[in-house]
Formats: structure tokens, sequence, C-alpha cells
């Protein structure tokens, strides 16, 4: 079922190439790297995740993951301890060490989609539905709820904080971990379909399904809309300084100058190459680049605050739907509906 390819191909830039390549034989549903980034988790959409060395692309080990497929996964921050979740509606947590299952939970409902660790590791949200549940790291139940108005359709915690937003029709939602069951909103009439806070913890921009972006003041609830988008927008990421962020909605990655007053008022940079539509964008953690991944089939590779042309590009056989920056940022790992993973080194 698998074959590793450990190979370096030139490319037509300096700055990357191809470290290695696994083909799952299935679509890759999420790619997660190991919080030292030893590990690479690949869950493909039938329920298997398997787990890579990071640097040489070797299995070394296969879990079973979920009954009628996987949707997601999420490191423990410094953590051995992986989560999944998928669509026989449970949380799972695994040890990633042995590979042993430490604990199987229902999520509340028949899927089980969104799955966020605090920063500090020591709390794990889950989202099913409208059910909302905070988890401790030995799978005991500590907060339920059902309050929100509709399905949650993401959930993050504030960086370096104690803040869990969450996104559903009618705005976002806040809540700490200490007192989760005390709860403020952020009201707005429409659905939120992303949902990204700022390194920095100073804004929370939303992806919106009427084509827009929602950018919120997490602190006084003040808030901007950016629209003109072609389509819906699923595609967030944050620059590292919390100065720009990169949305999409369309073929074309769109970075938005966050500083100052804010993007109100400004004119974005527009990156043009993508033929199709995108479906994830991804800055580095603390590098300048910015990858964009489409159902052309193409990965492209920016650094926008420098220029608005790619730095790099590699062609795929099928439509990217992962992409994932290693924890020090000198490897791009991609997963493509085909079932293809590669390791793309970045120097």
């Amino acid at each position: 079922m698998f074959g590793v390819k450990r190979r370096r191909l030139k490319s037509p830039f300096r700055h990357t190439g191809i470290v290695w390549q696994v083909n799952l034989e299935d679509y890759v549903i999420k790619l997660a790297w190991s919080p030292d980034g030893q590990w690479l988790a690949a869950a493909a959409i039938e329920g298997p995740i398997t787990l890579f060395e990071g640097a040489t692309g070797e299995m070394a080990r296969v879990l079973p993951g979920h009954e009628f497929g996987t949707t997601t996964l999420a490191w423990q921050p410094e953590g051995d301890l992986l989560a999944s979740a998928g669509q026989d509606g449970q949380v799972r947590l695994w040890d990633a060490l042995t590979g042993l299952e430490r604990a199987t939970r229902p999520g509340g409902a028949a899927w089980v989609e969104h799955l966020a660790w605090s920063p500090s590791g020591d709390v794990l949200a889950s989202a099913a539905g409208k059910v909302l549940r905070l988890w401790s790291p030995e799978g005991e139940l500590r907060f339920e709820t059902g309050d929100h108005s509709s399905t949650i359709a993401g959930l993050a915690w504030r960086p370096k904080g104690r803040d869990l937003a969450t996104i559903a029709y009618g705005g976002v939602t806040l809540r700490t971990a200490e007192a989760p069951e005390q709860a403020r909103t952020f009201k707005w009439k429409g659905s939120s379909l992303a949902l990204a806070w700022s390194p920095n913890g100073r804004f929370i921009a939303t992806g919106d399904q009427d084509s827009t972006v929602h950018f919120w003041y997490s602190d006084s609830g003040q808030d901007l809309q950016m629209w003109g988008y072609p389509t819906k927008v699923r595609e967030l990421s944050w620059h590292h300084s919390s100065r720009y962020l990169a949305t999409g909605g369309g073929p074309t990655p769109i970075v938005w100058d966050c500083s100052g007053r804010g993007p109100e008022g400004t004119k974005p940079k527009m990156l043009e190459q993508h033929q199709d539509y995108l479906t994830m964008l991804a800055y580095q953690h603390r590098g300048p680049l910015l990858a964009s991944a489409g159902q052309d089939g193409l990965v492209v590779i920016w650094e926008p605050e420098q220029r608005q042309r790619p730095m790099a590009r590699h062609e795929f056989a099928s439509p990217v739907g992962q992409i994932a920056w290693s924890p020090d940022d000198g490897r791009l790992a991609v997963g493509e509906e085909g079932g293809l993973v590669t390791v793309l080194a970045v120097d």
C-alpha cells in the first residue's frame, strides 16, 4: 500500500526541492507535524492515520483512526499525545511513541469535525454539530454546551492565552478555559466558515459564507468587513508579526496589511498564479514565506513583503487539499486528493 521515494529533485527555483514522497492511495484529509518536527501524521479519508519520520518518510506506525473516516488531527503542544476525530462521532487520544490508544470519548454528534489544544496543552476542545466539549489530556470531560445556534464551523484558542473562540451562524463566541460557562458573543447576522486569531491575540479573522472576511478586535468586539471575493472564504493565515492577513475566497491569495488602524480603506496585495480556487494558505511560523495550494494542483511559495511574483512553485497530479509547515519552517508537507504525501525542503 505504501511506497517511499527518498529523493531531492532539482527545482526550477533554487529555494525548494522534494525530500520524500509517499503514496497513501487515499484522499489526504489532514496533515499535522509533531511539536518537535520528528513525526508527520497523515490522515486518510477512509480512516487510517499514518505516522512518518519527518526527515526520511519512513513509516513508523499506522493507527486505525476512525470507522467511516477520520476528519481531523491535533498534536498536544510539547507532547507525544495525538488527538483525532472522525465520522464515528468519537474523539480519540493516541500515544504517538507506542501507537496505543489512551482514550476514546463521544464527541456529542454523529461527526466530530474540529479539535484544538489550548496553548499550554492542558485542555482539548472538540466540536461536533452544535456541541462543544472540553477535555483533559486524560480524556476527562470538563465542560459541555450545545448552545450554539447552528453547527460549529470552527474553533481556535487565543495564542499564548486561555480564551477559546468558536464560530457558528450569528457570530463569534468567546469563553475562557477557567470559566467556559461564561460566554460573550460578537454578534453578526451571517455564517462564518473559517476562524484565525492573530498571533498577538489582538484580532480574530473569520472567512464567511457571503464571500466576505470579518476582522474583529478581540477585546472590544469592534469589527470591519472586507468584501469583493468571488466565492465563500475558507482560507485564512496570519503572518507571525500579526501585521499581515492572507485570505482566499477564489484563485488569488489576497494579503491585507493590518498595521496601524487596520485594513479598512487600504489596498491589499494580489498574488496571481493559480488557475483554480485555493484550498489552503499557510504562513511560516516565524519566517516571511506564505504557501498557497489549489484545486489546480499547484503549490506556490511567496514572500509577499518583498514581491508579488512567486518565489517557487510545484505542480502536482491532483488537487492539493493540505499543506503544513514543519515547526522549524524548513519543510513544507503537501497532501493531495490523489493520495500523495510530499515533503519539500525550503531553504
